[in-house]
Parts: C-alpha cells; sequence; structure tokens
C-alpha cells in the first residue's frame, strides 16, 4: 500500500470508515482491519464509537506511529472553545495523545471561519493532532479555510466516486498540496458495480467490481479512498488492490461515469453500499 504526500503528512491511500459501526463489533473490526494491513483507520466525534476505534487500535498492539487515526470535529461544535473540548474529549475517547489528522466535519455559516480554523491551528500548534484539515467543503470555502490557516491544511473529506463529479474539488486539493480523502468511494447501491465499464475492467483483471472501483480512486494521484464496512471478509478484499493497474483507457472509461449526480441526499442507506 502507498501513502500519499500531503504537505508533510503521510496518509495511507486505503483506510477503513467506520461510520455506523459501533461497541464491539467496530472494535473487531478494526482490529481485524489493522491485522490484515490496513494503516489508516477513520472516525469523528458525531460517530459515537471513538471509544470503540480506540479498543481495537489497543487490541491490534501496534506501535502507536504506525497506524494513521484520523477523527473530526462535528460543526455544531466549531466555536474555539467547543473545538478545543471537542478534540480533547475526541482524544480521551480514543485513549490517544494526539490524532494524527483532526478534520472540521461539516463547516458552519453561523460560525466565523476565521475563528474555527484559528482554533484548529492552536490544536495542532499544542500538539492534540499531528495535521489539520477539513471535510465537506466547496472549492471556495476551502480556499478561504486555505488563506486562514497558518499551519497547511492536508485533506478535505468529500463524498467522491466514479457517479459523483468532483474535479473541481480534486483540482482545488491538488494545487493546494492536499490528499483529497473519498468517503462513500464505492457509491451506495449496486448500479455501480454493473456498469459495463466496471465489468469489463473486473474481468480483465480477475478483481470484483469494488476492487476495480478502490482502485480507480487510489491509482489518481493525491487521492486517498476511506471505504467502511461491516463485514470482515470485506476487508481482505478491498484490501487487495494495489496487485493490478489500470490502464489509462480503463480509468477514462469509468471516469466517464461522472455526471450521473448521485450524492448523499439522493437515495437512502443500501446493503449493497455497506462493503
Amino acid at each position: 500500500m502507498h501513502s500519499v504526500d500531503a504537505n508533510g503528512a503521510a496518509i495511507p491511500a486505503l483506510g477503513l470508515g467506520t461510520w455506523t459501526l459501533e461497541g464491539r463489533a467496530c472494535t473487531e473490526l478494526v482490529e481485524r482491519a489493522l491485522d490484515v494491513g490496513y494503516r489508516h483507520i477513520d472516525t469523528a466525534a458525531s460517530y459515537g464509537n471513538e471509544e470503540a476505534v480506540g479498543a481495537g487500535l489497543r487490541a491490534s498492539g501496534l506501535p502507536r506511529d504506525s497506524v494513521f487515526v484520523t477523527t473530526k470535529v462535528w460543526w455544531t461544535d466549531l466555536a474555539p472553545d467547543d473545538l478545543r473540548r471537542s478534540a480533547e474529549a475526541s482524544l480521551k475517547r480514543l485513549g490517544l495523545d494526539a490524532v494524527d489528522l483532526l478534520l472540521i466535519h461539516w463547516p458552519n455559516p453561523e460560525i466565523p471561519l476565521a475563528d474555527t480554523v484559528a482554533a484548529l491551528n492552536r490544536c495542532r500548534a499544542d500538539g492534540l493532532a499531528r495535521h489539520i484539515g477539513v471535510s465537506n467543503f466547496p472549492t471556495a470555502l476551502l480556499a478561504q479555510a486555505l488563506e486562514l490557516s497558518e499551519a497547511p491544511l492536508v485533506a478535505n473529506q468529500v463524498e467522491s466516486h466514479p457517479y459523483l463529479d468532483q474535479r473541481k474539488v480534486y483540482a482545488a486539493c491538488r494545487e493546494a498540496g492536499m490528499a483529497m480523502v473519498a468517503y462513500c468511494p464505492l457509491a451506495r447501491g449496486g448500479a455501480l458495480f454493473s456498469e459495463p465499464s466496471v465489468t469489463a475492467a473486473a474481468n480483465r483483471h480477475g478483481k470484483t467490481p469494488g476492487q476495480v472501483v478502490l482502485r480507480w480512486h487510489v491509482q489518481q494521484e493525491g487521492v486517498v479512498a476511506i471505504p467502511r464496512t461491516s463485514k470482515p471478509e470485506r476487508l481482505v478484499e478491498n484490501a487487495a488492490i494495489f496487485d493490478f493497474a489500470l490502464s489509462d483507457e480503463e480509468m477514462a472509461a469509468i471516469s466517464a461515469l461522472r455526471g450521473k449526480g448521485l450524492r448523499i441526499c439522493d437515495y437512502g442507506f443500501s446493503p449493497q453500499w455497506d462493503r
């Protein structure tokens, strides 16, 4: 597995997303993921599972510096004092002295971005986070955050998959030296896995459609994918994407799916998305 270099951060290109995972099942899945080779775990204060994620990290027995851990501050906690309290509470729940990456989970138009970014920088300066960044920031707001931040922002975590055109966000991240971290990288629902461009590549390389889509993500410069799954058997499948490469033609054919415009608000949870 390679890492994405982003303004001084080395972010493993594949991570485990933990949204909706809870309790012992979450702990066991995190431990299993680390056992089969994952070195990047993503969580958030709003997920309600940081304690379970922390237990999984400890159960793995891996040295702390070998795992890249991301958490996020919820949009209601972006006033400076609230952000600090949220970050400290996340560390306590995770059982860590610092996270590798602390993100603003969603922007809040009611709280001045300058105040939020300054507080995020103070968390980094005080050692609560090794790196800082944002999530769900469109290009104009990302530009403002970059201008306001004294420390480099290393990532913008956004929904991204072949059905969703994120080229503008991606270009902005690349120009700023940031990683674009893709959540929901497999989309929600099975339609993507039936697309001819995906199935043809899967057949050609002897891979599953899900592996092809994840390969499409991580083969792009500066892109990190964090698929979520509740199925231990999917962990190994999702991670087995670094022993083949898509051709330029295959990459282009999958990229041509962009523009179907599916977003989180357009469709609900589907078991087929639960990989």
